[in-house]
């Protein structure tokens, strides 16, 4: 008798672990920010400047979105070699309510903009996911308006 309850209650505690990893993982698939995307272009506006960086031609840059951080990594397509080497990276936590997106920046290769709260606005149509928000960090003068349009990379 005391087999039978023992073999009960480890059946239990079997599937209830079980179902809460799956619904985990159901909500962290069902967040429609979650995954790699390219940024396309960027397009900063700082007083009367307006910049737009097309992020196709001669860099390549992505976001990789899970259900707690957010990474983003830029670098040249030169290896490093040529008039304009580069590499950029940085990342840290995000929140996600509705179509608010706030990252709180905890690593950049630019340390200056470590610790620091931006918040955007996003919209996902299709593959596409258009974020729009000021980056203002009063230390080294940045206050501006970033508008930059992603698309998603599908699995290979």
């Amino acid at each position: 008798m005391k087999a039978k309850i023992a073999f009960i209650i480890a059946a239990v505690i079997l599937v209830s672990c079980k179902s809460k990893t799956n619904t985990t993982e159901s909500k962290e698939q069902s967040v429609p920010i979650n995954g790699t995307w390219q940024l396309i272009s960027g397009t900063t506006i700082q007083k009367k400047d307006t910049v737009v960086t097309d992020y196709t031609k001669n860099q390549k840059a992505i976001k990789i979105v899970n259900g707690t951080h957010f990474c983003f990594l830029i670098h040249d397509l030169n290896k490093g070699k040529g008039s304009a080497p580069s590499f950029t990276a940085g990342g840290g936590r995000y929140t996600l309510v509705g179509d608010k997106y706030t990252e709180f920046l905890e690593y950049c290769n630019d340390r200056q903009w470590e610790n620091n709260k931006f918040e955007f606005t996003i919209a996902i149509k299709n593959d596409t996911l258009i974020q729009k928000g000021v980056e203002k960090i009063d230390s080294i003068g940045v206050n501006r308006i970033n508008i930059e349009k992603y698309v998603r990379v599908k699995p290979v």
